[in-house]
Order: C-alpha cells, then sequence, then structure tokens
C-alpha cells in the first residue's frame, strides 16, 4: 500500500463480482458509509445483487475483461475495486492493473498474488519459511523417490483441475500427458510436479490477516475436509482434529509465511494434515476472501471484509493475535442448484420459492431473491447457511432444523 493510498479513506466501491459474494461485500461497505458499484453481465441483468447497489454498469464482455471493469471503475467514480472471489480475484496483472489506474486494489499485492498463483513457486516460498512441505519434485524422473502413492499436480491449478492419483510407475506417463492436457485447456500453462500422496488427510485452513505497516495475525482454522469433486460442501471452525498446541504450530506457520512474503489484506495458508500421525504439510495459499469465511466471522466476531476495507485504505490492525479467541463452534452449508439424481449435475431454471425459517437464528448469505433465473453460465452456487453456538452438537442441531424449514424451489 503506498502512502498516498493510506492518506485517503474510500468513499465508492466497486465489486468486481457477482451474487452472493457482491451482496455480501456491498452489506459491509454500507456498514462503513461507501457507495457500492456493481458489474454485471447479460445473464445477470435482472440479478438481485445488481438490484442491491447503488450503481450498476454493464459488462458486455463478461467478468474476465479486466481492463472493461476498471474502465467501469472510473466511469462510476469509484476509489476502489473489491474482487470478490473466482473470476479476477487471484489475478496478479489485474490487480496491477486497477493500481496502475489510481484505484486502490482491496488485496494483496500482486507480486504476492503472482508467486502463490504458482505453486512450485508458493511451495518454495513456504520451504524458505520453514514450513513443512509434502516430498515434491518436478522432474518425472523422480517419481520413485518421491514415492507412490503420488500426485501429479498442475503448477497454476486449482480446484482440481490438472491433478491425477498415480499408484503405479506404468501409470505415471499417462497421467502426466492427461494433467498437462487439462491443465493447458483451463490455466494455459503445462507445468506439472510430482508430490507425495497422503492416504488419510485432513483439509485445514489458516485465516491470515496483514496490513501495510507490518503486523500479520491469524484468526485460527477451519476444517475443510468434506468435499465433493475437490470441492468443498461443508467447511467448520474450529477443527476437532487440531489440540490446543498444534493450533498453535500450525497458526504459527501459516503466520512465519506470510511475514516472509509481505502478505497484506485477508488469505488464507491451506495444509493437508496427516490423519494418522498428526503431521502437516503446506497446500497453498489463496490471496483472496474465502468462500467459507463467514465460520472464522461467526467464532471470532470479527468482520473480515471490514477488515479488508480497512487495510486497504491504510489502517493498521486494530486487534492483536492475543486478542483473537474463538467462542463456540460454526459450521457452514453452501446450497447448490444441482439434481442430486443426476449426479449432483447444475440445474437450471427459475426460483420460484425462496423463504428462510425465522428460528433457529442462522445467517443467510444469498445471491438469489424469487424470481431469480439460475442459468447455465456461472456456479450453480445459490446461498450460504452458517449456524453458530455454543458446541459443535448444538450447531448442527441449528443448521440441521434451518435447513429442514427452509423453503426452496
Amino acid at each position: 500500500m503506498s502512502d498516498q493510498a493510506s492518506e485517503r479513506p474510500l468513499q465508492t466501491l466497486l465489486v468486481a463480482n457477482r451474487g452472493e459474494i457482491a451482496r455480501r461485500i456491498f452489506a459491509t461497505a454500507r456498514t462503513m458509509g461507501l457507495s457500492c458499484v456493481a458489474v454485471y453481465s447479460d445473464a445477470d441483468a435482472d440479478a438481485p445483487f445488481v438490484v442491491d447497489a447503488d450503481m450498476a454498469v454493464h459488462l458486455p464482455t463478461g467478468y474476465l475483461d479486466g481492463d472493461a471493469i476498471v474502465a467501469a471503475a472510473m466511469r462510476a467514480g469509484a476509489d476502489a475495486i473489491h474482487p470478490g472471489y473466482g473470476f479476477l480475484a487471484e489475478n496478479g496483472a489485474f490487480a496491477q492493473s486497477v493500481m496502475d489506474a489510481g484505484l486502490t486494489w482491496v488485496g494483496p499485492s500482486p507480486a504476492v498474488i503472482e508467486t502463490m498463483g504458482d505453486k512450485i513457486a508458493a511451495k518454495k516460498a513456504a520451504e524458505a519459511a520453514g514450513v513443512p512441505t509434502l516430498q515434491s519434485s518436478e522432474d518425472a524422473a523422480d517419481a520413485e523417490s518421491v514415492g507412490f502413492p503420488l500426485l501429479v499436480k498442475a503448477a497454476a491449478g486449482g480446484g482440481g483441475k490438472g491433478m491425477r492419483l498415480v499408484e503405479r510407475a506404468d501409470d505415471l506417463d499417462d497421467a502426466i500427458a492427461a494433467a498437462q492436457r487439462e491443465a493447458v485447456g483451463a490455466f494455459g500453462d503445462d507445468r506439472i510436479f510430482l508430490e507425495r500422496y497422503v492416504r488419510r488427510s485432513r483439509h485445514i485452513e489458516i485465516q491470515i490477516l496483514g496490513d501495510s505497516h507490518g503486523r500479520i495475525i491469524h484468526l485460527g482454522e477451519r476444517e475443510c475436509s468434506i468435499q465433493r469433486r475437490h470441492q468443498k460442501i461443508v467447511e467448520e471452525a474450529p477443527s476437532v482434529r487440531l489440540d490446543d498446541d498444534l493450533r498453535q504450530t500450525i497458526g504459527s506457520a501459516a503466520v512465519s509465511l506470510a511475514q516472509s512474503i509481505g502478505y497484506e489484506s485477508a488469505g488464507t495458508v491451506e495444509f493437508l494434515l496427516d490423519d494418522e500421525s498428526g503431521e502437516f504439510f503446506f497446500l497453498e495459499v489463496n490471496t483472496r476472501l474465502q468462500v467459507e469465511h463467514p465460520v472464522t466471522e461467526a467464532v471470532t466476531g470479527l468482520d473480515l471484509v471490514r477488515q479488508q476495507l480497512l487495510v486497504a485504505s491504510g489502517h493498521k490492525l486494530g486487534v492483536d493475535q492475543s486478542d483473537v479467541a474463538a467462542t463456540g463452534h460454526a459450521i457452514e452449508v453452501r446450497l447448490y442448484a444441482e439434481d442430486a439424481a443426476n449426479g449432483f449435475l447444475p440445474a437450471t431454471g427459475t426460483v420460484e420459492a425462496w423463504s428462510r425459517p425465522d428460528e433457529p437464528a442462522v445467517r443467510w448469505d444469498s445471491g438469489i431473491e424469487v424470481n431469480t433465473v439460475v442459468g447455465v453460465s456461472y456456479d450453480p452456487m445459490l446461498a450460504k447457511v452458517i449456524a453458530h453456538g455454543p458446541t459443535r452438537v448444538e450447531t448442527i442441531g441449528r443448521l440441521t432444523l434451518a435447513l429442514e424449514r427452509l423453503h426452496v424451489g
């Protein structure tokens, strides 16, 4: 964050995203006195987030057109851009173009985004920071030293794309070729590496916050082990697998890495936890707000979007590590428009009913209302429900009851 940027408060925020995350960011921005600008594609012309905004700008070419988004921000008189998640949220070139236009980027530096977006470079950064990593190699000839079973992973990958599990040496060449084809199609980058595979593992991630004054803290962990097709569907905090000592160790490792790369804003350091040995290993850094950030907000009482906006405007973090404490238990479940009888493939149509119960008291983050059209253009997630209670058992009870009473169709 430059001194010039830190001297000016934010007034108008453009959210370069759509759906529930755009509405969620608007909600916090308004409490901070900011005006909110939406950008929208043809398919989203009548979407609720467009209606919610103070101003909306049409994007003829869609949400991946960074130049059009920057132009929209300038036209709308915005002085900052929040990328949400997905689309351009982890695109360092887009972040740089925002800053080059004289706008405030709500996120970490372009250099950090680029480095952490490359899994090979990110792993090297973790090793340099003393964070445990899995045995790996960029050379297929090292497969035996990595050991079978192993994963072939795309350097620019994410969401399971460009990844193959290899049980035997005889299958390695075909797996590499398939992973490279998928990686080129998804990311335009065919680089792959080999990594040791842990059969019984948990997905643990640490929420970090950093400011432009050198302060970095973590807000504890989230467990995201319940996934389908490498996509998270249930997230909770805290993890029942971590004891206090392991929680402190893994949190400190995340902060060490964040400090070594000069991290600013909100981010997540993801780890793989060996469920049998209790060892943990670095996976990646997500240089953005996560879909599952509300569970951390529930147990800590901190608004992560507010923290992002304060950091972007040059403020120091108003909380120390010693101030962070998790209270109770929180679980988030994602609600998708999918056909469960057809392999959970995306479903389309118009929302005819969307009635959320008043009791039990849970948090609903949604991108839909009655008459919202759900098409094929974007991710089929409709909403998230987040329950918080004194114990995990009570939280599950509240979540279950809320879902039973939900009327959606």
